[in-house]
């Protein structure tokens, strides 16, 4: 049973959250989802298939879970998964490993992607304050996704970028 339903999970889940530098059209959407999908249905670690899902929100945002009480991710493994992302990137326009970009939710409520010296850049503007919403892409785990993943900038590592 590797790939089974995200609401499934166990809260201490091991997850990765990967961000589009694009919002993803529809179409876009569907070619990435498929093809995760197809990797997650094959997914091993030594041999053994991981019970693993993932879930997609606001046209920009991935994350992959594993529940590694039943078998562990490797190395190995996660290579993968990574390597399968990038070989998506040129067909969907976007960049979704690497690269480090932040994302916020501008004023008018859509989901923005800059670099860090873009984002100082909104700082020293005032377009980005310590209320704005931000997204923690360095959350680990499940319970972090559905707690942490959006939050104001003040209460998230990005407080650190607003003086």
């Amino acid at each position: 049973m590797p790939h089974v339903a995200f609401e499934s999970l166990s809260p201490d889940a091991r997850a990765w959250v990967f961000g589009s530098s694009m919002p993803l059209t529809d179409s876009s959407r569907k070619q990435l989802l498929s093809a995760v999908d197809e990797h997650l249905s094959q997914w091993r670690a030594h041999g053994v298939p991981l019970v693993c899902s993932r879930e997609f929100r606001d046209d920009r945002f991935l994350v992959v879970a594993v529940d590694e009480s039943a078998t562990g991710a490797s190395g190995c493994s996660i290579d993968g998964l990574f390597r399968t992302l990038q070989a998506l990137q040129s067909s969907l326009g976007t960049t979704l490993v690497g690269g480090g970009p932040l994302f916020y939710r501008n004023a008018a409520g859509a989901v923005a992607c800059v670099d860090r010296a873009g984002f100082v850049d909104g700082v020293a503007l005032g377009t980005i304050t310590g209320d704005t919403p931000v997204f923690d892409l360095t959350i680990n785990n499940v319970h972090a996704w559905h707690t942490s993943f959006e939050k104001s900038a003040e209460h998230s590592w990005h407080a650190r970028l607003l003086k």
